[in-house]
């Protein structure tokens, strides 16, 4: 009841912060596919994809620091401490490019699911990683979020393998209460 009431007080809940973590979310899964299936269209390297996605989000967030008018403070902000900024973005870009160089690179071997539930599998380690090592309160929709990131991977596992996988219908419900036969309800045809 303390950690609640605490994380009530210094962590209130944000449904902007939700949306956004969402659309992230859906914009991270949709990229992995749109990238595969760029690379296997046009046969481009890995530094092709790197340079025209960065290129479209870079143009997505110009765009919206001057739709919010952000893009002025930003610069006055970095003129005024050039060493941190421009050093923390080097490193930031540099890191960047190495992870997504990786994350092309599992795309490319293996698909979009498999990049797709390895990043997603990163991120869910962060986030374990972080109550470990900072002192935080944990809520209920921690797990919420961690099933509906589950949610997530099943459905597109079961959207990538529908012809091989059949879902228990009503009626196999039906006839497994009133039977109480041993019935398959998730098979699989190999």
């Amino acid at each position: 009841m303390a950690w609640h009431k605490y994380s009530e007080r210094y962590a209130p809940f944000n449904v902007t912060g939700v949306i956004l973590i969402s659309l992230a979310l859906c914009a991270d899964a949709a990229i992995g596919n749109v990238q595969e299936k760029a690379m296997k269209l046009h046969n481009g390297s890995n530094s092709e994809m790197v340079l025209y996605s960065y290129s479209i989000g870079f143009v997505y967030i110009l765009t919206g620091l001057l739709c919010v008018g952000g893009l002025g403070p930003a610069v006055a902000f970095c003129s005024e401490h050039p060493v941190k900024t421009y050093g923390y973005a080097f490193f930031f870009s540099l890191t960047g490019y190495i992870g997504i160089s990786f994350v092309l690179a599992l795309i490319k071997l293996f698909g979009a699911l498999v990049a797709v539930t390895v990043t997603t599998g990163r991120k869910a380690m962060t986030v374990v990683l972080s109550f470990m090592f900072f002192a935080k309160p944990f809520t209920f929709q921690y797990i919420w979020g961690g099933l509906l990131v589950l949610f997530g991977i099943c459905l597109n596992v079961y959207s990538k393998n529908k012809d091989k996988m059949k879902l228990p219908s009503l009626k196999d419900f039906k006839s497994w209460i009133l039977t109480g036969k041993k019935v398959r309800l998730l098979s699989q045809n190999v």
